[in-house]
């Protein structure tokens, strides 16, 4: 060996490390070779190729749609010939004579339906997941889960004959009230509390799913301290299990909120009538008649696209509230 050089020692933490690896600076200068990573996962990037053709056609391409809100569209003309107006349709909207009763409409029935049915499925995983006899168990979620998969023409009709004069609940409430039986639809503060109570039987068992799929994966080991501790079903239920699923409670309270805005229009289309119309009729009903009915596009279009952005706004203040009150967010 040469006078005043030493033997350089190999560390250790290198010895069997790949090639272009440095300790504590992770993998540096690996060459990626795209079509080669293609040769090796084609399945994979058909399936990507497949998802990302989905987005592209069905929600992204008839976003071009949305400059008929801001022109005077004709179908002879399409969407690049029509006339510019600017936001004159949204002008319209908000001077036209329904402007008052859609927003407070839309509101009140987001507003009543969030705060009913949010958390219904949440109280109902619970009471699930108390139930230990299985058979009983998997029953009473078949039944509560059979709704959902009812047409929403069929549940509607038979919400209206129901509670239409003669129906069994119009008679049950008119036996409480000690009042004649009659269209409870027709009462216009009645129908609010009718559609809400009509989403949560369709959506009360196959909203619970989530919930149970996150409460089994709680640890039990948390319920076994909190019974050495003292704690009962209640304190556990308070103190482990709802803790437990807070974070997914969370996420899907963001997705609410930003859809608070977005009543569905079938429901309410099958439901109402012109005796109810002042305490019926929501935004998205309105886009339905003045695009479908009365073909006024450009209208339609401005009058969608006012409730997407303040469903979006929703969403992004609710998701920054999140974010600084618990650390839990979409993003």
């Amino acid at each position: 060996m040469a006078k005043g050089k030493k033997k350089k020692e190999l560390d250790p933490n290198q010895a069997f490390a790949p090639s272009g690896y440095r300790s504590g600076g992770g993998i540096k200068n690996v060459p990626h070779n795209l079509l080669l990573d293609i040769k090796r996962n084609k399945v994979v990037y058909i399936l990507l190729a497949v998802i990302l053709a989905y987005f592209a056609i069905f929600n992204y391409a008839p976003m071009v749609g949305l400059l008929m809100a801001f022109e005077k569209f004709s179908p002879v003309k399409g969407i690049f010939a029509s006339k510019w107006v600017g936001l004159k349709n949204f002008k319209a909207f908000f001077e036209g004579p329904y402007v008052g009763r859609l927003i407070r409409n839309t509101i009140a029935i987001g507003v009543l339906d969030l705060v009913i049915n949010f958390p219904a499925p949440i109280i109902f995983a619970l009471i699930l997941n108390e139930i230990h006899q299985k058979a009983f168990k998997k029953t009473i979620q078949t039944v509560s889960y059979m709704p959902y998969f009812i047409s929403a023409v069929v549940a509607c009709g038979l919400v209206v004959k129901f509670v239409e004069a003669g129906g069994p609940i119009s008679v049950m409430v008119a036996k409480l009230t000690g009042t004649e039986s009659a269209n409870l639809l027709n009462k216009k503060g009645n129908f609010w509390l009718i559609y809400v109570l009509q989403n949560m039987w369709q959506g009360l068992g196959y909203g619970s799913i989530i919930y149970l799929s996150a409460l089994s994966s709680v640890d039990q080991e948390l319920y076994e301290a909190a019974y050495v501790d003292g704690a009962g079903k209640w304190k556990q239920a308070i103190h482990v299990t709802i803790p437990s699923i807070m974070p997914m409670i969370v996420m899907m309270l963001i997705l609410r909120m930003g859809a608070i805005f977005s009543v569905g229009a079938d429901k309410i289309i099958l439901l109402y009538g012109p005796a109810n119309y002042e305490y019926s009729d929501v935004i998205n009903s309105y886009v339905y008649r003045m695009g479908i009915q009365e073909t006024n596009y450009s209208l339609a279009s401005a009058v969608g696209l006012f409730n997407s952005i303040i469903g979006t706004i929703m969403l992004l203040t609710t998701n920054a509230i999140s974010k600084r009150v618990s650390g839990t967010s979409m993003f």
